[in-house]
């Protein structure tokens, strides 16, 4: 059993590993001032409240769909606060995630990929959500920066007598494109550069090699379907408006 020394010598690691991030983001001037050190605050007292609540979840399985509910309205909430500078940003950010899950849940379960036991579905879904959520952040961004720098571009389209989707085509499919790049490269290089976090849990959980194998095919899999569908939703509602975004002040 773990001791209260134990305990103080863990969070006195995080610190140092907390500090030496400021100290370079510092050094290097990002700009982010005491951001890494909140976050990783939130992320201690947010952990330490999901594994109370977990611990609930997964003994009543009934109230798996209630923390499913959750975990979708945090992310749609989080991308929606990321895309306020894109017009009607906040609701295609939600539909975004809430479909890009959605879909993406269903399908797994239906095709019978993990078993329907609350902890297997628990564990799919948050990554699956959380992914979701940095699609439609990274998609948005994206489209929201290269409309900025392409304004001429797509006035000019506009000019020719094109409607808003077909002025901003390009501009959303390489945004969707710059958004899944990390992951499908990640997911390509699975098992010579990284070991993800679903194989390794399922290791330390008690799987076997194989089944910690295949239960991470089934989340790059998922990813893969789930961030595409995020992403394209993002761009394509983004891109059916005729107004431009500001410019940078």
């Amino acid at each position: 059993m773990s001791t209260v020394a134990d305990h103080a010598l863990f969070g006195l690691g995080l610190l140092v590993l907390c500090g030496s991030t400021l100290a370079l983001a510092r050094w290097a001037r990002l700009d982010l001032g005491w951001f890494p050190l909140w976050a990783l605050v939130r992320a201690t007292v947010q952990l330490s409240a999901i594994a109370l609540i977990l611990s609930g979840v997964l003994a009543a399985p009934a109230t798996v769909a209630a923390f499913l509910v959750l975990m979708v309205s945090t992310a749609s909430l989080t991308a929606a606060g990321r895309l306020k500078g894109l017009r009607h940003g906040r609701r295609v950010a939600v539909l975004g995630v809430v479909v890009g899950s959605a879909v993406t849940l269903a399908l797994v379960l239906a095709l019978g990929l993990v078993d329907l036991e609350a902890r297997y579905v628990v564990a799919v879904a948050g990554i699956v959500i959380g992914n979701t959520m940095s699609a439609a952040t990274l998609t948005g961004r994206h489209f929201l920066h290269d409309t900025r720098q392409r304004r001429d571009e797509v006035e000019a389209w506009f000019a020719l007598g094109a409607s808003p989707s077909q002025a901003h085509d390009e501009i959303g499919r390489t945004a969707v494109r710059e958004a899944l790049l990390p992951n499908l490269d990640q997911t390509k290089s699975t098992g010579l550069v990284t070991l993800p976090g679903a194989f390794v849990g399922a290791l330390f959980g008690g799987a076997d090699p194989v089944e910690a194998a295949q239960f991470q095919l089934v989340v790059l899999a998922g990813l893969g379907l789930a961030m595409t569908t995020t992403g394209v939703i993002v761009a394509r509602l983004a891109g059916r408006t005729p107004y431009l975004p500001e410019q940078d002040g």
